[in-house]
């Protein structure tokens, strides 16, 4: 469904609101004697500062604000609206600003897979939406039992399942409780944990009806009713090759380019550091890195004070599967094949070998003062499943098939690809990351080494190569 859960999943696909006045391909050079002259393009200016720089990119991670909780952020969208208005045109993305209210109507996830892994699970998207379907009947003030009750009728009439036991109790709550960062359904007394647990606890739902109408990003003009795929294909379609890659590098760790099509690729090589993409950074309070293996929109150290606020994944970081994550970087960088890649720089591992690494690593690291979670020393193939997640989220990770099936021992001759931002850390066998430069996006690398010192983007160059 197009709706913001953690990230969104709606898109805007109005016209463009960024002033562009030419082809994305440039001003042609030889016109015919009888052919009218192609206008120049001109570079577009972001009226941006700090402020706005630093609002565009918390609502690009968080985009409900809700009046008695964000007043102070509120206010500071309410100063800067027409120059956030101006930068969020150029991705395509709605901004919507009421008295109580501030909403950000973005694109879905730029990987939709990989934010499938660590969004909501089934059942608590389809309550979400069954509930936000019995809200829009219900008075400002109602009981959770009067709500649950209209939200099961409409699961009926849907054709979903309707078992009333404990583990749907469970996914009713996280559903309510994801309503409720977003200001739309309210929990204002009682305990959903009592209601998990008995199905009887008395709890006082607030309906906020104006809220309602924002809970979809993109409605798109298709019945989705009559036919769901095509309105799914219709709300996630973005034509126009540009604002598709704006909005990667903005909504994404990377790009590689190997996975861009020709258009992207296009805009990648001409534009991302002329008259579009280094003054959408700026807007965003960011620095463009290009290479050649790709770009990225890089933070400044002091843009921020925790990793969080870029995002839900940061990387170096600490626990269990981030030092096993960035171990297996390491091993990757120095023992991993580089022949028949996705593109150049990337290295493979099979399943194998990265379950003896990290086999290894876990009995090195299993005793004393900051020693792995026993749960992963005793289970290398849960572990070796979390780095897998984490990476893949990252975009730093294709685990690949080689043709046989994926089930039982054959599972083991699947080779992990990492990509070059993976030699962006530390030395072999350490653990300590250098000087920290993040990227922007739904997950947050840090990076080390100046910009113009290195000549492919994440270490590897490529001989001929135009960055």
């Amino acid at each position: 469904m197009s709706v913001d859960l953690d990230e969104e999943t709606g898109s805007a696909t109005g016209p463009e609101t960024g002033p562009e006045t030419g082809p994305e391909t440039g001003p042609e050079t030889g016109t015919e004697p009888d052919e009218a002259p192609t206008r120049a393009r001109k570079a577009w200016t972001p009226e941006a500062d700090a402020e706005t720089a630093a609002l565009l990119r918390h609502l690009s991670a968080v985009p409900w604000l809700v009046g008695g909780r964000d007043d102070a952020l509120i206010a500071a969208v309410r100063r800067n609206e027409t120059a956030l208005r101006d930068t969020l045109g150029r991705l395509g993305w709605v901004l919507v600003v009421e008295h109580d209210l501030v909403r950000l109507r973005k694109s879905p996830p730029v990987r939709p897979g990989a934010w499938a892994v660590d969004g909501p699970p089934p059942a608590t998207c389809s309550w979400f939406f069954l509930l936000v379907a019995a809200a829009e009947a219900m008075p400002p003030r109602v009981g959770l039992g009067r709500l649950v009750t209209a939200a099961r009728a409409a699961a009926a009439e849907a054709g979903l399942p309707n078992v009333g036991d404990i583990a749907e109790r469970r996914a009713i709550a996280a559903a309510l409780r994801l309503l409720d960062q977003r200001g739309v359904v309210e929990t204002v007394d009682g305990d959903l944990d009592v209601y998990v647990r008995s199905g009887e606890a008395p709890v006082l739902i607030a309906v906020h009806h104006t809220r309602l109408a924002h809970v979809i990003a993109n409605p798109g003009t298709l019945n989705p009713a009559a036919d769901p795929a095509a309105w799914l294909v219709q709300v996630q379609r973005e034509n126009d090759p540009a604002r598709r890659m704006r909005r990667r590098l903005v909504d994404d760790t990377c790009v590689h380019v190997c996975e861009l099509d020709e258009p992207e690729a296009q805009w990648l090589s001409q534009r991302v550091r002329g008259d579009d993409g280094t003054p959408l950074a700026s807007a965003f309070g960011l620095r463009l890195e290009r290479r050649s293996e790709g770009a990225a929109f890089v933070v400044p150290d002091d843009a921020f004070r925790h990793p969080r606020e870029l995002g839900p994944l940061a990387f170096p970081a600490t626990g269990t599967v981030a030092h096993a994550a960035l171990l297996l970087c390491d091993f990757a960088e120095a023992s991993g094949r580089v022949e028949g890649g996705p593109g150049s720089g990337w290295r493979a591992l099979p399943t194998s070998r990265v379950h003896e690494a990290l086999r290894a690593f876990a009995d090195a690291n299993a005793t004393g003062r900051g020693g792995w979670s026993r749960e992963y020393v005793d289970d290398i193939g849960l572990l070796a499943d979390r780095v897998a997640r984490l990476l893949n989220g990252l975009n730093i990770l294709r685990v690949e098939s080689d043709g046989s099936s994926e089930h039982g021992d054959d599972a083991t001759r699947a080779q992990w690809w990492f990509a070059p931002t993976t030699s962006r850390w530390a030395a072999p066998g350490t653990a300590a990351p250098k000087a920290a430069k993040r990227s922007h996006g739904l997950s947050a690398l840090a990076y080390s080494g100046e910009v113009d010192q290195q000549p492919a983007l994440f270490n590897f160059p490529v001989p001929g190569a135009t960055a």
